[in-house]
C-alpha cells in the first residue's frame, strides 16, 4: 500500500527499488496543494536496467502459451476488482477528479484487461492451402519483444491499461513510465500485478521525466512505444522513436467540436454536453470544448447549458455531492485563466466566469469553475486552442454546412459530436466530419475496449490505435510461412 509523503519506487527485475537519482519531484493533492509523496526523476541508467531485464525475460515469456499468459490477466482482473475503491481513491487523491469519475475510469481500464483475456482467439492468424501445387501459406503472429508505454496524468489507471494487458497477452514485456504528476496509482496497480506472480521482468515500472522518456525512445532493445499526451509531445515522441526504427502510436491533443441543431432536445443536450465539457474538470482528450449552434438552437441551448454550469458543485472529489474537482496544478490553472482572459479580450462574451472560485476548506486548491464563453469568433485563437480545462466556447452558425466546415477546419480530429433528432442530419455528419471518434447525441464518444480509440489529424500519430484488435496488431509482428514438402516415396 502506498503511504502518504513516501518516496515512490521503481519496479525493476521483479523487485521494488529506490531510484539512484537524487532529483525528486513533489506529488501534490490538487484539491489541497499538499504534498503527498516524492517521485524520483530516474535517469537513463535505470531505463537501461529495465530494458536489459525485459529483454532477458522476453526469451521465456514469448514461449509461454497464450492460454497460460492470460491466466495472469484473469488474476489481475480479480485483484483490480477486489481493490477497486482503494485504487479509485488514489486516483482522486493525486489527480483531483471526483470519486465517481475515478471509479468510471478504473472500470474502463478493467474492461481492457477483460478483452485482452481473449488473446488465444485474438492472436489467431490465417492460412491458405495449395497456393500452388503442394505449397501451403500461413500467416502467424509473434510478439514484438520489449515495448514501453508513456502515459499522462489525466487518467492514471485507465490509460496504462489500454496498453499493459494487450502487450503482455501478446507475449511482450512492457516498461511503464507514468506521468510524474500522478505516480501513486500506477505504483499500486503494479503492486497488484506483482501479486499475480507474473514472471519477473515482464512488467516493469520506471518513474521519471524527460531523461527517462528519451532513454526509452533511444534504447535499441525497445521495439514499440505507446504514448498519450499533448500534440507537441506526441510529435516529438513519434518522430524520435520512429527515427530509431520503432513502431509508435501517439495520441495527441484535441478540440472536439459539438454541433447542436434546432430540433435537438435542448435540456437533455445541455446536460450531456455540460458533463462532456466540465466532467474531469475538462482534462480529458474527449472533452467537448466548443459548441456550434445552428440557427434557432443558439438562445435555448445557451440558456440551458448556462444553468447546467451554474448548478455544478465544485470541490474535493472525495466529498459527497461534488461533481467537479480541481485541475492538476497551479500552472494548469494559470494557463487556463490566461486563455479565458485572452478569449474575452478577442471579443467573446464571458457568460459565466469560473476563475478563482471560493471552495470553503480548500482555498489553496487548483480550482477553476465551469466557464462559458459565447459569441466566440470561428477564426480566433480560442476556437482552435486546446484549453484542457472546464471551459466551453459557443459559436453561432446559420447553416449546418457552415458548422460542419468549421468542425473540419481545425488541426485536431479526435472527436466530434452532433445533437439532433434527424437521422438524415446524423448520417451526413457521420459521413462528412473529419474525426476518429463520432458521437450522435453522445457527449463523450469513448469507444468500449473491444473497439480502437481512434483519432485523426494532429490528434494521432501512427497507424494502429490503442484497444481492441488494433492493439493486437500493434503488439505483434506478422510472419508469413510458405512451405512445400517433397512427397515421401510410397
Amino acid at each position: 500500500m502506498v503511504s502518504s509523503k513516501s518516496k515512490v519506487l521503481n519496479f525493476i527485475d521483479g523487485s521494488w527499488q529506490k531510484s539512484s537519482t537524487s532529483e525528486m519531484l513533489g506529488v501534490t493533492n490538487p484539491a489541497t496543494a499538499e504534498e503527498i509523496a516524492k517521485v524520483p526523476l530516474s535517469d537513463a541508467g535505470e531505463v537501461e536496467q529495465a530494458a536489459i531485464t525485459a529483454a532477458q525475460a522476453f526469451r521465456e515469456w514469448r514461449r509461454t502459451p497464450p492460454v497460460e499468459r492470460v491466466q495472469y490477466l484473469f488474476k489481475l482482473k480479480r485483484l483490480l476488482e477486489d481493490h477497486f475503491d482503494e485504487v479509485a481513491h488514489l486516483v482522486t487523491k493525486e489527480c483531483g477528479k471526483t470519486l465517481e469519475e475515478s471509479r468510471g475510469e478504473l472500470q474502463r481500464g478493467i474492461e481492457n484487461v477483460d478483452v485482452a483475456c481473449g488473446i488465444p482467439s485474438l492472436l489467431q492468424g490465417y492460412n491458405s492451402e495449395d497456393i500452388a501445387r503442394g505449397i501451403d501459406e500461413t500467416m502467424i503472429r509473434q510478439p514484438v519483444g520489449v515495448v514501453a508505454a508513456i502515459t499522462p496524468f489525466n487518467f492514471p489507471s485507465m490509460i496504462p491499461l489500454w496498453f499493459l494487458p494487450y502487450a503482455i497477452a501478446c507475449g511482450n514485456c512492457i516498461i511503464l513510465k507514468p506521468s510524474e504528476k500522478v505516480p501513486l496509482t500506477m505504483q499500486r496497480i503494479v503492486q497488484l500485478v506483482e501479486q499475480t506472480d507474473l514472471p519477473r521482468g515482464v512488467v516493469q515500472l520506471v518513474n521519471g521525466s524527460k531523461e527517462a522518456v528519451d532513454a526509452i525512445l533511444d534504447h535499441p532493445s525497445i521495439g514499440a512505444v505507446s504514448f498519450v499526451g499533448s500534440t507537441p509531445i506526441a510529435k516529438y515522441i513519434y518522430s524520435r522513436a520512429a527515427a530509431q526504427g520503432k513502431r509508435v502510436q501517439c495520441q495527441g491533443g484535441a478540440k472536439n467540436p459539438i454541433i447542436v441543431l434546432p430540433d435537438a432536445d435542448m435540456e437533455a443536450s445541455a446536460r450531456i454536453i455540460g458533463e462532456s465539457a466540465f466532467g474531469c474538470a475538462g482534462q480529458r482528450c474527449l472533452a467537448g470544448s466548443i459548441v456550434a449552434t445552428v440557427g434557432a438552437a443558439q438562445e435555448p441551448f445557451q440558456e440551458a447549458v448556462s444553468e447546467v454550469a451554474r448548478s455544478r458543485k465544485v470541490g474535493f472529489g472525495l466529498e459527497e455531492g461534488v461533481e467537479m474537482g480541481p485541475v492538476i496544478s497551479n500552472e494548469s490553472r494559470e494557463r487556463i485563466e490566461a486563455l479565458i482572459e485572452e478569449g474575452a479580450g478577442d471579443g467573446a462574451s464571458l457568460s459565466m466566469d469560473g476563475r478563482r472560485p471560493r471552495i470553503p476548506g480548500y482555498e489553496n486548491g487548483y480550482f477553476v469553475g465551469p466557464t462559458i464563453l459565447s459569441d466566440v469568433h470561428p477564426e480566433s485563437d480560442l476556437a482552435a486552442t486546446e484549453i484542457f480545462g472546464p471551459v466551453l466556447s459557443l459559436l453561432p452558425f446559420e447553416r449546418v454546412r457552415d458548422a460542419i466546415n468549421f468542425a473540419n477546419s481545425g488541426r485536431y480530429g479526435n472527436m466530434a459530436c452532433l445533437f439532433t433528432r434527424s437521422g438524415s442530419a446524423a448520417r451526413r455528419f457521420r459521413y462528412e466530419v473529419e474525426a476518429g471518434n463520432i458521437g450522435i447525441n453522445i457527449g463523450v464518444a469513448a469507444p468500449v475496449a473491444s473497439f480502437p480509440f481512434s483519432g485523426w489529424k494532429d490528434s494521432f500519430f501512427g497507424d494502429l490505435h490503442g484497444q481492441g484488435q488494433d492493439a493486437i496488431e500493434f503488439y505483434t509482428l506478422k510472419k508469413v510461412v510458405i512451405e512445400r514438402w517433397p512427397p515421401e516415396s510410397e
